[in-house]
């Protein structure tokens, strides 16, 4: 797909992943409705001048996905793309309460499928679109020191697959993009779910040191790339390719690679 002239939505665009990918989206010549809870959006669209506009809301919430839907069509035109880029952290492990994985699978998960639930009709009968999910390479491999991250970063994948497969022949594109760090507000454990950095810090050392931290600007080149190509998995990460075919290769060989690393971690 040539982004050139197209109306995207982008969640998660107040920084990080989303802020760049809607900069690389204006700059490819298409209009985009930026989202974010943190009114810091609003500053990233006012960078990009009469192509963008923001949008303060919980993209959790159907009733708000469809004012994003609304406010596009408004601005610029019908949705042509969709960046399902809002994430969080979520507690470690198994002491997270029942409010924290819920929260995870939320904004990981459910965000996604409510935004599916809306645009993926209108495509069918418009006969294209673009869902682009911003996953992690812990949906396909796995995140150790923090259980909802890698369950509900599956279930993102999971999901991304499934409406590929769905729709894939009505005209519908789907993409799935699986970093490994990237150096974001998240990573750097400035998030509100990182308030307690000493019992995610395995978490966070395990990203870092597997491979190279990327800028988010190297990431949304990666992902308009990808989106050129309507490639599915968009790996910023070229590495992740060959630990995921390790993984399916030797499921138990891996498991138990993956344990020893973890206890390297925790010395």
């Amino acid at each position: 797909m040539d982004v050139s002239g197209k109306v995207a939505i982008v969640t998660g665009a107040g920084a990080g992943i989303g802020a760049a990918l809607a900069r690389a989206l204006v700059g490819a010549g298409a209009s985009v409705v930026l989202a974010d809870l943190d009114e810091a959006v609003a500053g990233v669209a006012a960078e990009l001048a009469e192509r963008a506009v923001s949008v303060v809301g919980d993209v959790t919430d159907s009733a708000v996905i469809r004012g994003l839907v609304a406010r596009a069509e408004a601005e610029f035109g019908p949705v042509d793309l969709y960046f399902a880029n809002a994430g969080i952290f979520g507690a470690r492990g198994l002491d997270g309460s029942d409010e924290q994985w819920s929260a995870a699978m939320e904004v990981n998960v459910m965000a996604h499928v409510r935004a599916a639930q809306i645009l993926i009709p209108g495509w069918v009968e418009r006969g294209s679109g673009y869902f682009v999910a911003t996953a992690s390479a812990a949906g396909l491999l796995t995140q150790i020191g923090s259980a909802p991250y890698a369950v509900t970063k599956h279930a993102a994948v999971g999901f991304a697959e499934w409406l590929n497969i769905t729709y894939g022949d009505k005209g519908i594109r789907v993409s799935c993009i699986c970093p490994m760090g990237v150096d974001t507000d998240l990573l750097r454990a400035g998030n509100e779910d990182f308030t307690e950095a000493a019992a995610n810090e395995e978490a966070i050392r395990a990203v870092v040191s597997a491979g190279e931290v990327l800028t988010p600007e190297q990431v949304a080149s990666d992902v308009l790339a990808g989106v050129a190509d309507e490639r599915f998995l968009i790996l910023p990460h070229a590495q992740v390719l060959e630990m995921y075919r390790h993984k399916s290769a030797d499921y138990d060989r891996w498991l138990s690679g993956m344990r020893r690393y973890q206890a390297t971690l925790q010395k």
